[in-house]
């Protein structure tokens, strides 16, 4: 017997059981008050100072993610152009041989799809008017969404790299479709 166990509590034995009047584990009280710490800070935060409750939080995490479904952040040429200049263009080059080469050819000639390499274009031919078709596709015509598949820099390099086709008229490609727009 330990010296903690040298005097039984009197009256609190059952079936040769005797029980003990041992203190708790310093860990185990450290744990305990820590949690009635923890929980009298929380009721503070979240009932007394008004911080932000789960529906709040709910409302702000959708409205990001709407944010995000309609295209990023707000663009236009110039800003696109400046994004051409730091997108990878070998990154753009292997995304439209994934995912863009089947329909357009792999020079951009266009097989099922439009020509991309002439100047004529059927939903506009400005960096802009490329990056939606690209990323919201044009299901009429078969062409689908990408923005769920791509990143927004992906996006944006398989934009560039279809817009450095344009005017480079590859041998066999389809005949031009849409008006004419004059290459940059």
């Amino acid at each position: 017997m330990n010296q903690n166990q040298e005097k039984p509590m009197e009256g609190h034995e059952y079936d040769g059981i005797q029980e003990f009047d041992n203190p708790l584990p310093g860990w185990w009280l450290l744990t305990f008050f820590g949690t009635i710490i923890f929980s009298f800070l929380y009721y503070l935060h979240y009932e007394v100072a008004s911080g932000p409750n789960q529906e709040e939080q709910l409302k702000k995490s959708l409205a990001a993610i709407e944010s995000l479904k309609k295209g990023g952040p707000a663009l236009d040429d110039e800003k696109l152009l400046a994004l051409f200049q730091s997108s990878s263009p070998d990154k753009g080059k292997s995304i439209y041989a994934a995912k863009c080469a089947a329909c357009h050819g792999a020079q951009g000639e266009g097989l099922i799809g439009p020509n991309l390499t002439d100047t004529h274009f059927i939903h506009g031919g400005s960096p802009l008017a490329m990056y939606n078709v690209i990323s919201n596709g044009v299901l009429d015509k078969g062409m689908p969404p990408w923005k769920d598949q791509l990143s927004f820099d992906d996006s944006v390099a398989v934009t560039a790299f279809v817009y450095k086709l344009k005017g480079t008229f590859a041998a066999n490609g389809r005949p031009p479709q849409g008006t004419p727009e004059k290459t940059q």
